[in-house]
């Protein structure tokens, strides 16, 4: 049970958007360009992904599961995969460009202050654009928020990790604007 009575029994951060529709309305067009704008050279399963492994490093149960899902429905991959890129992405087969913006995430995670110069000039060296870079960035400041966001309230979230991604097909063709919270 959240910490406050949120009026209803949703899930995850769909609890305190039901909750506070004139909030919701701006952190979900924050999510929409984020990860599904299509003038990006970032991949959307790209995007969640770092969503997702943000999400993993501050232990956020709802958003890792849920962007997971959504990165390994885009990269047509299984939850399985998308796990152990959260947990060792190093040792996965992810580009080498991916597993620089990834350390760089992490970096944003702990502190913006955490990310090098280096780190930015490696990931260029790689192929990332100032663009993927500066998206990369504001993707992971922008997950930490979400993710304290959900567990700061002690929303709850389903532990069976096929819901997320059963709702991830769903999720991926309504986006994150005018989607029903309800359903």
């Amino acid at each position: 049970m959240a910490y406050i009575d949120l009026k209803n029994d949703l899930p995850g951060i769909r609890g305190p958007m039901a909750y506070r529709p004139e909030t919701a309305k701006p952190l979900n067009e924050l999510a929409e360009v984020l990860l599904r704008n299509d003038d990006n050279t970032l991949t959307r399963g790209e995007r969640e992904l770092i969503g997702a492994y943000v999400s993993y490093l501050n232990d956020c149960f709802f958003c890792q599961n849920v962007h997971g899902a959504m990165a390994g429905h885009y990269l047509q991959c299984d939850i399985e995969q998308i796990d152990a890129i959260k947990k060792d992405f190093d040792s996965t087969g992810i580009s080498d460009k991916m597993k620089a913006l990834l350390a760089i995430a992490a970096s944003v995670q702990k502190s913006g202050k955490d990310v090098t110069a280096e780190q930015v000039e490696y990931a260029g060296n790689l192929g990332a654009t100032d663009r993927e870079i500066h998206d990369t960035v504001l993707i992971a400041a922008a997950f930490c928020m979400y993710n304290r966001y959900v567990d700061g309230l002690s929303t709850w979230a389903p532990q069976d990790r096929q819901f997320y991604v059963n709702r991830a097909p769903m999720r991926a063709a309504e986006g994150y604007i005018d989607f029903d919270l309800y359903r």
